[in-house]
Formats: C-alpha cells, structure tokens, sequence
C-alpha cells in the first residue's frame, strides 16, 4: 500500500476487529482525508470485482482465498479503461496481502507481483506480524468508494475504504474466531501510490492508512 514512510501497523491479539491495514498508521477516528496526494479525486460506479480482461495477456499469479474468506469490491470501476486496469491491480494487491495473511506467508507469489519497494517491504512485516501472534482470520472484507488519478502514463493514486465489520480474527491453531462486536475501527481509509512496471502491472510502491476514518465509517 502506499502513502507516507509506512510505519507498521502492530496488530494487538487482543483486538476485537481485523486489522488488516498493512501499511500507514493508524487514526484514533477523528477523521481522514481521503484526497489522493498530488491529484484531484475521481468517481467510480458499477459494482464488480476485478478480474484480468480478455486483452491481458500478464501471466499472474493464481490467487485463491481459502473457504470463509472472501473479497468483495463495490463499484470498482469508472468506465475509463486506463483508470479501470490501475483500480484492478489496487484490488489484486489487497487481494494477495490476504492471501499471504491467510496462508502464513511472507513471500508469496501475489504479494511479491503486485507490491514492490516500501510498499512490498512493509507487507512483509505485517503478514509476520499476524505470524508472530499466532493468528490468521475469516469472514468478509468489503472494499468500496475507490477514487483514483492518473499522475502520468506509469504513475497512479488510489484511495479507498475497507469495511472489515463482517471479518474476524481467527486463531491459526485452535482456529477460534473472535467475533468481538465491531466499532469504527473496522473502518479503514487507504491511499496508496502505485507504478506501473515492464510488465503493465501497476505495483502498490507506497502508501497510508487511517482506521476509524470519517471517510469511510458506515
């Protein structure tokens, strides 16, 4: 993800919502600016979930979430064909971080593709981070308003929120869920930097996040 110098968020065992905020810092909720650096935002309709178009012939890795775990993306796209292939990567690396959550691994096939940089280095240490605490998680991550600006022909901004209230975190040994009851804090607002590489992949190089985000609470 992108967006400042990408402190680590520190995932608490004890937390009643998912973190899955990789990357950024976290806001006690007193509100965020959901306003892509450098750019001016833009709009999105039609509800899909991203999905390589017949004209891409990328070879990417196969990304599966296991049973209970699941993706959803709200209105993932603008009609703009440019805009629309940076919004699919954005969410094939939200994709692939979950991935990697749930499989407990730090360099698996998708995160290494669609992360590169700080960006790649701070995933690393947050999927370790569920690791060390012995947890992994299950349910639904709904992922919604995406707002995005193209910075140049390789270059690109994307904002959006992530509503984790139907995602719990799950313990990787005794596979108990914590369904602790959500708060605003299941809320979080990215805003990410990507670039796009040799390939035509647009790489997740940098980015923030604020839970709890004004933004994005429903």
């Amino acid at each position: 993800m992108k967006r400042r110098s990408l402190p680590v968020v520190t995932l608490l065992a004890a937390t009643a919502a998912l973190l899955l905020t990789a990357c950024g810092s976290e806001a006690d909720g007193s509100g965020g600016n959901d306003k892509i650096a450098g750019a001016d935002t833009g709009s999105s309709s039609s509800a899909t979930t991203p999905s390589a178009s017949a004209s891409d012939s990328v070879n990417r890795p196969a990304i599966t979430l296991p049973e209970g775990v699941k993706d959803v993306f709200e209105s993932w796209k603008t009609g703009d064909p440019a805009k629309d292939a940076v919004l699919a990567d954005a969410a094939r690396a939200q994709t692939a971080m979950n991935h990697a959550i749930t499989e407990g691994e730090t360099d698996t096939p998708g995160l290494t593709f669609y992360y590169e940089g700080k960006a790649l280095t701070t995933s690393v240490k947050w999927v370790q981070k569920w690791l060390d605490t012995g947890l992994t998680y299950t349910g639904t991550t709904r992922y919604f308003a995406p707002k995005v600006e193209l910075f140049d022909k390789k270059s690109a901004g994307v904002s959006f929120c992530a509503d984790e209230t139907m995602a719990y975190n799950k313990n990787r040994k005794t596979g108990k869920v914590d369904k602790t009851p959500a708060t605003n804090d299941s809320y979080v607002l990215y805003n990410t930097r990507l670039e796009k590489n040799e390939q035509g992949i647009w790489q997740t190089t940098d980015g923030t996040s604020v839970r709890g985000s004004d933004t994005c609470v429903r």
